[in-house]
């Protein structure tokens, strides 16, 4: 194994979902077998629906988009290393919703170009495929993630947390908490009701993207391992009072 993926602990808790699919695509690439390799060789498999290859970075023509390059040819250029790894490996895991997301990006390149500013919905759109997780869980524990209630998200509303189902989609969030550190923020995005395996997932997420949607920003924001069960340090009701990590909401902080 190389490229930076031996730093991978399957072990972790929100790998679990990954964990099938992804520690045997680490374990095959080292210095001769580059990650697009591997990850086409698993893309083959009988059940899979993905529908890119990858293919190294060096075959993005200079000055194209990323995102148009890939819904013009249906490759996807890829690095060796973590970041295009856990990107991949959500190609693999959540196909009709990587595509949709591409879609959505390159309709946006299309219509206004590349800005040196983003716009909301393009903004909305990289924030989501780099850093979303996706939650199904009770309308209590949504309204207090949604309100920063910490107290009672991981307090009273606690035991909650055994109806609800987190699951990271974001590469570049997989990608940090290579390196677990308290203050790594997801963007959660609550998903329509459906069975809670990931081809349902995949489905019903892909059917409630659009760029009005997103270009709403209906995201709440969740320090992950404050998860009960991802981190053993959270089983301490004082791990929730570092107000540097759990923030409080922006107008209770305006009054403050």
């Amino acid at each position: 194994m190389a490229h930076g993926l031996e730093a991978i602990d399957w072990s972790a808790p929100w790998l679990a979902p990954w964990r099938a699919l992804g520690a045997p695509i680490a374990r095959s690439t080292d210095d001769r077998s580059a990650c697009a390799q591997a990850l086409n060789h698993a893309a083959a498999g009988a059940q899979s629906t993905c529908p890119v290859r990858f293919v190294p970075q060096a075959m993005l023509p200079a000055g194209q988009a990323y995102e148009a390059f890939i819904f013009s040819t249906g490759q996807v250029p890829t690095r060796d290393g973590l970041h295009d790894f856990f990107n991949g490996l959500c190609w693999l895991h959540f196909p009709r919703s990587k595509q949709r997301l591409n879609q959505l990006q390159a309709a946006h390149i299309a219509h206004s170009g590349i800005a040196p500013v983003r716009g909301p919905a393009r903004d909305a759109l990289t924030v989501f495929d780099e850093n979303a997780a996706l939650l199904q869980a009770p309308d209590a524990l949504w309204e207090a993630l949604q309100a920063k209630d910490w107290v009672q998200l991981f307090g009273p509303l606690r035991p909650l947390w055994g109806q609800a189902q987190l699951l990271l989609f974001g590469h570049a969030l997989l990608e940090k908490l290579v390196h677990p550190r308290k203050a790594i923020t997801a963007h959660v995005y609550r998903l329509p009701p459906c069975a809670p395996d990931v081809a349902a997932m995949d489905a019903a997420l892909c059917n409630s993207l659009d760029a009005r949607t997103l270009a709403a920003k209906p995201f709440a924001h969740l320090p992950v391992l404050g998860v009960p069960g991802w981190w053993a340090a959270n089983e301490d009701p004082a791990f929730y009072a570092d107000s540097a990590v759990f923030r409080a909401p922006r107008s209770a902080r305006a009054r403050g």
